[in-house]
């Protein structure tokens, strides 16, 4: 059954003329008298009485009340999808990593809202590996997270890079690691290790770093919050490898010291420095609605300065550090 056949249908039926009928559709009388015929070929009965003034079937009558639920459910889906297509939507729901929703997040946020403010903006601060899901099960529109390339490798994934930043080592100010301007990793492997929970790209990371080092990791304690890691790193011995920008707050706190690390005289093409990629992940249909477009160029201009960068941390620490300012 094809709708031109269903509106050929109704209109018969409610003008009880083909005549009339032709006039609504605006098509020929012999176009509805085709479709009228496909439609009763296609279910095999007979619809209407063809006499001086059309009558319904039995058959006919039965389809009618069906037949007008089907074709407003179509104006309906028709108009849903126009009012979609249109920049409609009633709500725009974006994931992403703990850093991103704390310092770059929060400007792009307030400018969407002023550009959409129809549109109710959701936001989630997940684990990588979870927020790709959510975007796969079609929870959300947006991830923003830690690249992995197993998890976006889906033909309609689009996958956009954002920025590059260095993975430091976060201690106690009187860790006896603090002697070094960057911990050689041989020493770094001798301390108990502070992780990130399961789902998190960054636990990937550092299990991948160890296991290619041949070092054991004593990973002691999971966590998934930057306020967990200091509040737990200030304690004692243990140490935290973490993105430039989950440790910004770190950098103002006397009671925690950050250092590089130093993997050694490797070559640095083959062993380059520790670093994780950010990137921003849609679906090349989500693309082709407006608010989820804006959002999306949105924030490859604000973080656009960040690509292809080595360290974020003098600009990210001076917003740090204007925002706590702003705050007293």
């Amino acid at each position: 059954m094809r709708l031109e056949q269903l509106q050929a249908f109704l209109a018969v039926a409610e003008t009880s003329s083909f005549q009339q009928a032709a006039a609504r559709c605006g098509v020929t009388q012999s176009t509805v008298s085709r479709q009228v015929q496909g439609l009763e070929s296609d279910l095999g009965i007979s619809l209407f009485h063809r006499t001086a003034q059309v009558k319904l079937t039995v058959a006919g009558d039965r389809l009618l009340p069906r037949a007008r639920k089907i074709w407003q459910e179509w104006h309906t889906a028709a108009q849903e999808l126009a009012e979609l297509k249109a920049g409609k939507q009633p709500e725009l729901c974006v994931a992403a990593i703990h850093s991103v929703c704390a310092y770059h997040l929060p400007p792009m946020l307030q400018q969407f809202c002023r550009d959409y403010p129809q549109v109710q903006l959701r936001v989630t601060a997940l684990g990588s590996d979870r927020a790709l899901k959510v975007l796969k099960d079609g929870l959300v529109d947006l991830a923003i997270v830690m690249n992995n390339r197993f998890l976006v490798a889906s033909p309609e994934m689009i996958v956009q890079a954002l920025y590059d930043e260095p993975i430091k080592v976060l201690m106690a100010a009187d860790h006896p690691l603090t002697c070094y301007d960057a911990v050689p990793w041989p020493e770094l492997a001798k301390f108990p290790q502070v992780v990130f929970k399961d789902g998190y790209g960054m636990q990937r990371i550092v299990q991948e770093q160890f296991a290619r080092r041949g070092t054991p990791l004593h990973a002691a304690l999971e966590l998934n919050t930057p306020d967990a890691f200091r509040g737990v790193i200030r304690q004692g011995t243990m140490l935290a490898l973490l993105p430039e920008s989950a440790l910004l707050e770190a950098y103002n706190d006397p009671t925690l010291a950050i250092r590089q690390i130093d993997s050694g005289h490797a070559n640095p093409v083959s062993d380059p420095p520790l670093t994780r990629q950010v990137v921003m992940v849609t679906t090349s249909d989500r693309l082709q609605i407006p608010p989820i477009r804006h959002f999306h160029d949105l924030v490859i201009a604000q973080l656009s300065q960040y690509r292809n960068r080595q360290s974020i941390s003098d600009l990210s620490t001076l917003d740090l550090s204007t925002q706590l300012g702003s705050q007293h």
